[in-house]
């Protein structure tokens, strides 16, 4: 895609924050649209996720077909964004549970890790590769899930309580909470620039997150698994 081109970005239209999504894009002068049906995935440059039920997102992935295709165009390099259980609709593994799964992104999964919806909460964190990343962003967790192990090709972008919270590979990105529902743009921004910069533009994998000591990772069956004891919140 040509760099002045204005992004058209797909939010799959199924269940979920979709409203906020589209917000959060015609923001940073991107052309959103929201997306029924897979024959509308061609007409788009990259595709968000949104955060809602993912076993409900997932049974009607799969019944309207959806799911191959998006295993098609993101092999063929086409971004995607997923947010909390698009998170999880984008993980090859899960920790427990059986649902439909895109199975694209080389993450195990552990679904409502952080408590029921009383248990929700938002909290200030670092994430690198956004624009300004010493400045905190205000991440707001629902029910969400975290990253328990990371493959050899997933950069990890932010992490709290010791866990993995976003998380990048190649072409996809994915975080465990809603930058859709607060008035920073930055994560949103990144996303737009995987579309018109490519992989580039993503932190690079010689860089290891938090290099400080508050980031202390260790091999498990060949992926990294992020241990607690050193994490500093």
């Amino acid at each position: 895609m040509e760099r002045s081109k204005k992004p058209t970005v797909g939010v799959l239209a199924l269940q979920g924050a979709v409203r906020e999504h589209l917000r959060s894009l015609a923001d940073c002068g991107a052309r959103g649209v929201a997306v029924r049906y897979p024959s509308e995935l061609s007409l788009c440059d990259g595709l968000i996720i949104p955060g809602g039920e993912s076993t409900t997102i997932g049974r009607l992935m799969r019944e309207y077909g959806f799911i191959d295709e998006i295993k098609r165009l993101a092999g063929e390099g086409m971004p995607l964004y997923g947010t909390c259980a698009g998170l999880i609709l984008m993980a090859k593994r899960l920790v427990e549970g059986d649902q439909p799964l895109l199975g694209l992104m080389d993450v195990t999964v552990r679904r409502n890790a952080f408590g029921r919806q009383v248990d929700s909460f938002e909290t200030d964190l670092r994430i690198e590769g956004i624009e300004e990343e010493e400045r905190p962003f205000r991440c707001v967790f629902i029910r969400a899930p975290w990253i328990e192990e990371v493959g050899s090709e997933v950069r990890v972008l932010a992490i709290h309580r010791g866990k993995v919270v976003a998380a990048c590979q190649k072409n996809m990105l994915a975080t465990a909470f809603h930058p859709e529902l607060t008035p920073d743009l930055r994560v949103h921004r990144l996303f737009l620039g995987m579309i018109t910069e490519g992989e580039r533009l993503l932190p690079s994998m010689e860089n290891p997150l938090l290099e400080s000591g508050e980031r202390d990772t260790r091999s498990v069956n060949g992926r990294e698994k992020v241990e607690e004891q050193r994490v500093k919140n």
